[in-house]
């Protein structure tokens, strides 16, 4: 091997080595946050991470400061994040020790990723699958060599469900990958024999296409060449690889967790450390003792110079804690014509194809996918029909019945410049997507201080509509609004879907957008007015503006109502008030977006009422419209004539099959009249 390079990997193994040991002496100064040291498994760390180029993507987990070293980092970069100070380069203070983000031109880039113990994988294959699609579709850069994604992961999270989606996924397509699986044989007190039936590179066996080796990782120089080739393999054949490290564990689980609490195996686990193995190794290449002794010196001094600058760093500030929850969006205001002169009125599904058709025609990092949306059937509500045959299987494709993966890998296509369009096939089958969600998609951008927002829209078809069933009518928007991060949007109409899918697409930021699918067709009686004079190609509306769909005037010497709404209850809360003949005496609000939430419409139109019905098709205890009932309450105490109320479904677990059932659950036009009834009688 060339001596440089094993140089250039024993200085690092030995920085970071120094960086654990000197850990441990002032444990009390930083165990006031939780770290992990890569001791043990710097070997393998170092040999991959000297071997990665710009272009490449990496996910280091958090065990990976070796690997950082690699990259280019120095220890003062790292101890910034051990010390969460304010010019931590990863995340600004926000989150643990090894828990990279970096967007350096000179370094493999690392989008966010939560406290990977498993999830990663999911957006690290999101980046191949964006490599894989950017070459198809000739928008990769042919100047540098063929990029690679890698994902780093420890031998426990490999148990986790979301890796076999990933792994399947990688497979099927023939991704650009490589997991590194680094395995020391515990989780945190839990050893292998207790907790997994087979080690990664068993179970890479199952995944036909996902070529596998095993290596001892605490040696260098077997690692080294081992993943030379597996590299060379993926940048010209462009196909996934597992490389299966075997590794000891010479440091504690966490600062907070100790070995000496639990492990019994720390003598075998020592004599397999990769130190003095690589050491041995400089020594066998014609490196003299003098030479091994100046680099670890040298990298001593180093960490202990670099220790001491950081604890002299800037804390944040509290103000500091407000930045970077979203990247601001240039669609601030509506643009375009909303009803064209001579358009066809369309149905609101529709309304939101054809946005969809508009906006893959003009950006080519635009692309769809999900179950069933491919060229065969065109989505089960057909919001996708033609999309497949008029853009190619490569835009438009099925993916398997994987909601994390579908919802995850978004953040590892944002990450390479694409504009994923992805949907959930019906609102109850979101939750197994939750967890990527929440832990990658809605704090990509807060916890990388902004480098990393991921650009999404996610499509939910939710709501009852035709005996569908305890699994196919959920709403679920109270468990979405509670995931901070994200911009939600929920339209009653056509017009009003088009309009905000279009400004989800040129939103940097996660979108959801909830699509009653009973106003899909208008073919639930009274909700003609879903259907819409299709808005020109240019209409866009942004996110945080309500529709006062029906204005009133101030009045003294009548009862006044406002009715804050959304979706399907805006059809409910129309269609009531001009039931009971008191369109000037009620006002409708349609909310449009859940968030940003226009709170100065809701208010202004409070004040001047005096009375506040909040309708919502879920069940109101605990709900989104109680919630927001509550802040008007706050907001409007001295104004209002009656307590805030709310209607929404029975509070029931599921939504029964049988129609009756369904009725008897769910808001009506006839139950919204009789609450307008009490709260004007108040």
């Amino acid at each position: 091997m060339k001596k440089d390079i094993l140089k250039k990997g024993f200085s690092k193994l030995c920085t970071a080595k120094a960086m654990a040991e000197l850990y441990e002496e002032n444990f009390k100064q930083v165990s006031k946050y939780v770290h992990a040291t890569s001791r043990g498994h710097e070997a393998v760390q170092v040999a991959l991470g000297m071997q990665l180029l710009p272009q490449d993507y990496a996910f280091p987990y958090y065990r990976d400061d070796a690997m950082l070293l690699s990259f280019g980092l120095e220890p003062y970069d790292l101890m910034l994040q051990l010390l969460a100070k304010k010019d931590d380069p990863f995340s600004g203070g926000r989150t643990y020790y090894s828990h990279p983000s970096l967007k350096d031109d000179d370094k493999p880039k690392i989008p966010h990723q939560s406290s990977a113990t498993g999830m990663q994988a999911i957006p690290a294959t999101g980046v191949a699958m964006g490599m894989q699609y950017k070459e198809l579709q000739g928008l990769n850069d042919n100047s540098v060599e063929n990029p690679i994604s890698v994902c780093s992961l420890g031998d426990a999270s490999v148990t986790e469900g979301e890796i076999a989606e990933a792994f399947q996924m990688a497979a099927l397509k023939q991704m650009p990958i490589l997991y590194l699986v680094q395995d020391n044989g515990w989780d945190i007190s839990a050893n292998a024999a207790e907790t997994r039936a087979q080690n990664a590179f068993e179970y890479a066996q199952g995944f036909h296409g996902l070529d596998a080796i095993s290596i001892d990782g605490a040696n260098f120089i077997e690692s080294y060449e081992a993943i030379e080739k597996v590299i060379e393999i993926i940048r010209k054949e462009r196909r996934p690889f597992l490389v299966h490290a075997k590794v000891p564990l010479l440091n504690h689980h966490t600062s907070g967790v100790r070995m000496e609490w639990y492990r019994d195996d720390l003598d075998e686990a020592r004599s397999r450390d990769p130190y003095p193995v690589l050491k041995q190794q400089l020594l066998d290449n014609g490196f003299t003792e003098s030479e091994v002794n100046v680099i670890e010196d040298e990298a001593k001094e180093k960490v202990t110079s670099d220790f001491e600058k950081a604890l002299e760093a800037e804390n944040p500030k509290p103000e500091d804690l407000f930045t970077h929850d979203f990247v601001t969006t240039p669609i601030t205001e509506e643009k375009g014509t909303r009803e064209p002169e001579g358009a066809d009125k369309v149905v609101m599904v529709d309304c939101a194809l054809f946005a969809v058709e508009e906006l893959m025609r003009e950006h080519k990092e635009c692309l769809l996918y999900g179950q069933d949306v491919g060229g065969r059937l065109g989505g089960v509500f057909r919001e996708a029909a033609t999309l497949a045959q008029k853009f190619g299987d490569d835009r438009v494709f099925n993916t398997p019945i994987q909601e994390a993966f579908i919802v995850g890998s978004t953040v590892g296509m944002s990450a390479v410049g694409l504009k994923p369009i992805v949907e959930v096939q019906f609102a109850d089958y979101i939750w197994p997507g939750l967890n990527q969600l929440f832990t990658e998609v809605s704090r990509s951008c807060y916890l990388s201080n902004g480098k990393w927002p991921v650009s999404m829209i996610l499509r939910v078809p939710i709501g009852a509509y035709g005996s569908g069933g305890p699994y196919h009518s959920s709403s679920v928007e109270s468990v979405i609004t509670n995931i901070r991060g994200i911009k939600i949007a929920y339209p009653s109409n056509g017009a009003d879907l088009k309009g905000l899918m279009k400004a989800a697409y040129h939103d940097p930021n996660p979108v959801v957008i909830l699509e009653h699918k009973g106003l899909y067709w208008s073919k639930v009686p009274g909700t003609n007015g879903a259907t819409s004079v299709e808005p020109s190609e240019d209409y866009i509306l942004p996110f945080g503006k309500a529709w006062v769909l029906q204005e009133i005037w101030k009045q003294d010497d009548v009862e006044t109502l406002t009715i804050i709404t959304y979706g399907m209850g805006v059809h409910w809360a129309y269609n009531a008030s001009g039931e009971l003949d008191m369109r000037d005496q009620i006002e409708i609000i349609d909310l449009r977006t859940l968030y940003p939430l226009d709170e100065d419409t809701i208010m202004k139109s409070v004040k001047k009422t005096g009375k506040c019905l909040v309708v919502t098709e879920e069940p109101s205890n605990n709900s989104f419209a109680r919630a927001l009932a509550g802040k008007i309450q706050e907001e409007c105490f001295k104004y209002l004539d009656a307590p805030v109320m709310t209607i929404g479904s029975e509070n029931m677990p599921a939504i029964p099959l049988n129609s009756t059932l369904e009725q008897t659950m769910i808001p009506s036009t006839e139950k919204v009249k009789a609450k307008i009834e009490v709260l004007l009688n108040y």
